[in-house]
């Protein structure tokens, strides 16, 4: 099952919305209607984070949102995965988890995940990269990449020179870059080693969410090798 979703993962992932009501205006329906455009325009991950200043903490809420955010995921072929929040994610049974180096420790997530579940870890630097691997991530989060409107803990940005060292140190393994990327930056990071581009802001943030997601996967496909 696992190795299933994960070759799913990489046929579909090449555009990975991280969305949260936080990133919607504190709107749940304004953020279910965005997710629902940017599915119908060809995203294929969705990472559910729900994270900062006015974001939902109701147990109750946040698993009815979860579920119909899979629902709609799974309505598109999409893969749901869901972020920090490992126990919400087994009772949902999402696709697959993401955590960072601040969240749950590593060992701890996966006694808790059932072995198909996926398992996505950020990395900023080589380090952070090296005790992911140890741990048995599927993908590696890595970045920023640039400033990040949406995550004010993300740290400096390490650009794709930071990019392009952890692609030789982890070799083959999924690498999804994210913070404060543009369409416009999207070649440069697959040439340096992005198997995918993760993006909050300049989707959810966009007039239209559909030609911002159409803009990205265009970018994306002008140049899919990297050296």
């Amino acid at each position: 099952m696992k190795l299933a979703r994960l070759a799913h993962l990489s046929q579909k992932w090449s555009i990975y919305l991280v969305i949260g009501s936080q990133d919607c205006g504190h709107s749940v329906e304004n953020m279910f209607r965005i997710l629902t455009e940017a599915l119908q325009a060809g995203v294929g991950c969705v990472q559910w984070r729900e994270k900062g200043a006015g974001s939902i903490s109701d147990a109750i809420q946040r698993e009815k949102i979860a579920i119909r955010m899979k629902e709609l995921c799974h309505t598109y072929d999409a893969i749901f995965l869901i972020n920090d929040d490992v126990s919400l994610a087994c009772k949902v049974q999402a696709d697959g988890v993401h955590v960072g180096h601040e969240d749950m420790p590593f060992a701890q997530v996966k006694q808790l995940v059932p072995t198909e579940m996926i398992i996505g870890i950020s990395a900023g630097n080589i380090e952070e990269a090296r005790i992911a691997l140890t741990y048995g991530a599927d993908y590696l989060g890595v970045g920023p990449m640039y400033a990040s409107k949406s995550k004010t803990d993300a740290g400096e940005p390490i650009g794709p020179n930071g990019l392009s060292a952890i692609r030789k140190f982890v070799g083959g393994y999924p690498i999804v870059a994210i913070g404060g990327i543009n369409p416009e930056h999207v070649s440069c990071l697959r040439k340096n080693g992005a198997d995918a581009i993760a993006v909050i802001s300049a989707i959810t943030q966009a007039p239209d969410t559909k030609k911002a997601v159409q803009d990205f996967i265009f970018h994306f496909h002008k140049n899919h090798s990297y050296t």
